[in-house]
């Protein structure tokens, strides 16, 4: 473990406790209001949080691993978030909580045991754009993509 990677875990841990308290301390009205930011309810965000760290700790140990890697366009990403909301509509609360703490404890498990080397490896991960390491991803993907939608939560709820 290097002082970097622990650095990044401890800041997505916090960030996913703060969600997991926020997800868990909702009311039955406020599981259901609309977030103004996405457009979903507290809980499709809440849950699109929890649903992420998955596929986005898949795409880090990848990226990490130096893996080739498929770059995906904001169209794919924007129509998987469009069925997941839908398909997500009426989650509850627990399911969503549970998976926030599963998700996210493999997801900072997994940046805990990055090396620098592992973090300063980069590639294309959105058409389009720039080379990332698995550093930025794990930045301004993972860590800024709970931060986000937690904060909406927090604005909604």
């Amino acid at each position: 473990m290097t002082e970097r990677a622990e650095a990044l875990a401890n800041k997505l841990d916090q960030a996913n406790n703060e969600a997991i308290a926020a997800a868990g301390g909702c009311s039955d009205e406020q599981w259901g209001k609309t977030c103004a930011d996405e457009g979903w309810t507290v809980a499709v965000t809440a849950h699109h949080i929890a649903a992420g760290y998955a596929p986005l700790t898949a795409l880090i140990q990848g990226l990490a691993s130096g893996a080739d890697l498929p770059a995906f366009t904001m169209e794919q990403i924007d129509q998987g978030n469009g069925e997941h909301a839908t398909q997500f509509a009426n989650v509850s609360q627990r399911e969503t909580v549970d998976l926030l703490e599963r998700g996210g404890s493999a997801a900072v498990a997994a940046i805990r045991g990055f090396s620098d080397e592992q973090l300063d490896r980069s590639a294309v991960v959105l058409q389009g754009a720039p080379e990332m390491t698995t550093e930025q991803v794990v930045e301004n993907v993972v860590i800024a993509s709970t931060t986000g939608h937690l904060a909406s939560i927090k604005k909604t709820i």
